[in-house]
């Protein structure tokens, strides 16, 4: 059950009472021998030109050789070609700017209610010993359009809602396109992980604002995930850095490339692609003198479909790792919530590695994975779950964790 709302980051920032001990990390798991403030290297991911994805000239075999290599190592790209204008993502942003400056009581018009992700604010609470998050955030279901709850969508700045729409309409077109080029970067038939996805998928937007922060060496951004859709568009601040990516037990920053979308996998694309290509484990942290901003649109597969590894993708050479499932974000968001490092596939394969029984209901899998973690040895086991690479703990079908 959801606990009391606390106040969103903006207004503990304008209150001036000090930082809450809300906020502060204490670190835990997989690259924390880095400090939240610390200097990281930079990922070297490639910025892939989509319009090659489909071309059968020799620059576009390279285009999909470097698409593979990227998903297959890192789990996220650069993508420039899209489509979209640059004019047109600066208005974006412009709009997510001028939202979060809005005064407090009109951005309330907005606010999330109990027990709905929908709206602005924070996100929920479901412990009193609950981390937070340093940030603002406006989350809004935009596709399928029947799903939109419009009364937590912005009527200003004006034109926010239009933006948003016509924005929805051009992301679609990307995801359909991005889709069908990892299917051919697999040799798979091109529409194999749309059907999966299917026509009825559904695509949430999430507008970040991260004020600056008094303690960025205590507080993060955005705690350590995986993410529990299919795959997620991102658009990162232009100006400032922040996001960071969990490669081989060290962290990453993301490059600021102008003019292109981030696409980093999340954990049911790991399943479509029988674990060839990856889901990211991520962060974002905060900064001492900057504001910073983020668009993401996490495109997740229809509630009514089954996700599973792709049968070109199963073999003798490379057994099936992963079992059946259905509704997975849903598992994952309340999961991830409690959690400091939420990756699901990895943190509990005893529950969707192949050869287990038949995946329960989601609500069945969280009480399954409440009672691990009641049942676990807790700094051992939680020690052992957060290792994030899936393939350390499921090396064949029927393996498991045991608790």
């Amino acid at each position: 059950m959801e606990k009391p709302k606390f106040k969103t980051v903006q207004e503990v920032v304008a209150a001036g009472e000090g930082l809450p001990e809300r906020y502060l990390h204490e670190p835990t798991g997989e690259g924390e021998s880095q400090p939240l403030n610390g200097s990281v290297p930079e990922m070297d991911i490639p910025a892939i030109d989509l319009s090659l994805l489909f071309s059968s000239s020799e620059d576009g075999r390279e285009e999909l050789k470097k698409l593979h290599s990227a998903l297959s190592t890192w789990g996220v790209v650069q993508v420039m070609n899209h489509g979209i204008t640059e004019a047109f993502l600066d208005k974006i942003y412009k709009l997510t700017k001028q939202f979060f400056a809005l005064p407090t009581e009109e951005k309330h018009k907005c606010s999330r209610e109990t027990g709905n992700i929908q709206g602005y604010g924070n996100d929920m609470i479901l412990s009193d010993n609950q981390v937070l998050d340093w940030i603002d955030r406006l989350f809004l279901t935009t596709y399928p359009e029947d799903k939109r709850q419009l009364q937590f969508w912005p009527q200003v700045p004006v034109g926010f809602s239009e933006t948003l729409h016509e924005y929805t309409m051009k992301q679609r077109v990307v995801i359909e396109k991005f889709f069908k080029a990892m299917a051919r970067s697999l040799e798979l038939e091109e529409n194999c992980f749309l059907k999966m996805y299917g026509e009825n998928a559904i695509m949430n937007s999430r507008f970040n604002f991260f004020p600056p922060c008094p303690r960025p060496d205590k507080v993060i951004g955005i705690k350590p995930h995986a993410d529990g859709s299919a795959i997620t568009l991102l658009l990162p601040d232009k100006d400032v850095e922040g996001l960071q990516f969990l490669k081989d037990g060290k962290w990453y920053k993301a490059p600021i490339v102008p003019d292109t979308i981030l696409i980093n996998l999340g954990d049911q694309m790991e399943i479509m692609s029988n674990g060839i290509y990856k889901s990211p484990v991520h962060r974002v942290v905060t900064n001492r003198e900057k504001e910073r901003i983020s668009v993401a649109t996490f495109c997740v597969p229809g509630p009514d479909k089954e996700i599973q590894p792709a049968d070109g993708l199963v073999s003798e050479a490379r057994p099936r790792l992963y079992k059946t499932i259905t509704k997975y974000a849903e598992l994952h968001y309340k999961y991830y919530q409690q959690d400091s490092q939420a990756k699901i596939l990895s943190t509990f394969p005893v529950i969707f590695s192949y050869g287990a029984s038949p995946s329960p209901s989601p609500e069945v899998l969280m009480e399954q994975v409440k009672t691990q973690l009641a049942q676990a040895y807790a700094e051992e086991f939680i020690e052992t779950v957060r290792v994030k690479c899936f393939d350390k703990c499921i090396t064949k079908p029927g393996s498991s964790l045991s608790v």
